[in-house]
C-alpha cells in the first residue's frame, strides 16, 4: 500500500500519528509524508519518505498568520487556498510519481484533502483533535456575533473558492473542505468514553486511542506528592509561572515546572522546585500525583493515560473543549484564575478528593482499551482493497 500523508507544521498534530506511520512501514507499505523541515528527523525515523514543504510561499507556517486564523474566517479561508495553490504544482507532481493508493491528512491539512479530491483518491482524515460534528461542535458553540460576522463573509470566502475550482479542485462550498461528515474515513487519536457525543458517529470513525511515546529518561519523585506544571510551547506568561512558584513554594510538593523551550529567569526558586526548559513528558507523569495543563489534546491524553487528575487552564477554543470534556468526567477542576490562592485551592481539590484520581483511571483504561495504530493499520488495509 501507498499512502501520501499531509500534515501541518505542529508538533502536537505531527506527534501522534508517527506511532502509526512506523507500524505501517514495518508491515511493508510505504510512506510519502508531507511535512516541514522542523519535522524531517523524526518523520524518516519512522520509516516514511519526507516530502518538504518549506520554500512553497506557505503561509501557515507563519506564526502570526497561524494565531489569526482561529479568529479570522475570510483570513482563514483566503490562507487555506493560498498554501494549497502554493503547494499544488508540487503535491500534483508528487501524486503523479508516487501513485498512492489512499490520502490521509491531518484534519485541518485542507490541502492533503482538497489534493485527495483532485485526483479522485480515496481520503482518510487524521484528527488529532476530538472529531466535529454538529453535535460535538457545542463544545466549541460559537457566540452569535461570530455566526454573523461569518454570514457577513461568505461572498468574500465564495471568491476564495473560485480560485481553487479555476484549479481543477471540484469545491462547491467551505463546507466542502472543513467539514467532514458520516462518510467521512476517519482515524480519531482518542477513545470512545473521551470523545463528546460518541455515538452520533458512524463506523468510518476510529477511535484507536492517544499514541503515547516510550518513555526516555527518568525522574525521581522526592516527595508524596509531586505536581507537575506545563503549558506546553506557547504560554509565556510570566506572572502565571512566578505565581505558581509562589503559591507552591511553601508547600511540602515536588514541583517540576516546564517552561516548554521558554528561558524566563526566576530567581531563588525553593528547593522543592525545579524549572527545566522542557521535559520528557511521559517520565514526569509517570510520577506526577496532579498536572497543570494548558488542556492541549496530547499534554491532555497523556496525564489521563497516567491516571493523574488533571488542573485545567485552557488558552484557545479548542483547549476549552478539551477542558470541558475532562470535567464532564471528573477527571479536572478548571483553574478559576492565576492567583496564588486559587492555583493552591485547585491542586488541593483535585490531590485530596479521590474521586477525580478514580475518574482519571476509567479515562485511562477506555484509552488502554482501544486498538491503537494496529487498529488504523487494519483500517487503512481496508479501505486500500490491500
Amino acid at each position: 500500500m501507498k499512502i501520501a500523508w499531509f500534515c501541518v507544521p505542529a508538533h502536537g498534530h505531527t506527534n501522534p500519528t508517527l506511532g502509526l506511520v512506523k507500524t505501517l512501514t514495518e508491515a511493508g507499505h510505504q510512506v510519502w509524508y508531507f511535512s516541514f523541515e522542523q519535522f524531517r528527523e523524526k518523520i524518516e525515523k519512522a520509516g516514511a519518505n519526507f516530502i518538504s514543504c518549506d520554500g512553497y510561499d506557505f503561509e501557515m507556517e507563519d506564526k502570526e498568520n497561524a494565531d489569526r486564523v482561529g479568529k479570522d474566517k475570510v483570513f482563514a479561508t483566503e490562507l487555506l487556498v493560498s498554501s494549497t495553490l502554493a503547494l499544488d504544482e508540487m503535491s500534483t507532481r508528487m501524486i503523479e510519481e508516487i501513485k498512492p493508493d489512499l490520502v490521509v491528512s491531518d484534519s485541518i491539512a485542507f490541502w492533503g484533502k482538497l489534493a485527495a479530491m483532485k485526483h479522485g483518491l480515496p481520503y482518510v482524515s487524521s484528527t488529532t483533535t476530538f472529531a466535529f460534528n454538529r453535535y460535538s461542535a457545542k463544545y466549541m458553540q460559537e457566540s452569535p456575533l461570530d455566526i454573523v460576522k461569518m454570514l457577513l463573509a461568505i461572498p468574500r470566502i465564495n471568491k476564495q473558492i473560485k480560485r481553487l475550482r479555476d484549479k481543477g479542485y471540484p469545491v462547491k462550498s467551505l463546507l466542502d473542505i472543513v467539514q467532514n461528515d458520516n462518510d467521512t474515513n476517519t482515524i480519531v487519536y482518542t477513545s470512545k468514553y473521551f470523545q463528546p457525543c460518541a455515538d452520533t458517529f458512524s463506523e468510518r470513525y476510529h477511535f484507536i486511542g492517544p499514541s503515547i511515546r516510550p518513555i526516555t529518561q527518568t525522574f525521581e519523585k522526592t516527595a508524596d506528592k509531586t505536581v507537575y506544571v506545563s503549558m506546553g510551547t506557547v504560554n509565556k506568561n510570566n506572572d502565571f509561572y512566578r505565581n505558581c512558584i509562589k503559591a507552591l513554594a511553601a508547600t511540602d510538593y515536588q514541583v517540576i515546572i516546564s517552561m516548554g523551550g521558554y528561558t524566563g529567569h526566576f530567581d531563588d526558586l525553593p528547593e522543592n522546585i525545579q524549572i527545566y526548559e522542557s521535559v520528557d513528558q511521559m517520565a514526569v507523569l509517570s510520577i506526577a500525583d496532579a498536572f497543570i495543563t494548558h488542556c492541549g489534546m496530547n499534554s491532555t491524553s497523556e496525564g489521563l493515560f497516567f491516571k493523574v487528575p488533571l488542573v485545567l487552564f485552557p488558552q484557545t477554543p479548542e483547549q476549552d473543549a478539551v477542558a470541558k470534556r475532562t470535567e464532564e468526567l471528573g477527571a479536572g477542576v478548571r483553574l478559576r484564575s492565576i492567583s496564588e490562592t486559587d492555583i493552591l485551592d485547585a491542586l488541593k481539590t483535585v490531590l485530596n478528593d479521590t474521586q477525580y484520581k478514580e475518574c482519571a483511571v476509567r479515562v485511562s483504561e477506555s484509552f488502554k482499551a482501544c486498538g491503537g495504530a494496529e487498529e488504523a493499520k487494519d483500517f487503512l488495509e481496508q479501505i486500500s482493497g490491500q
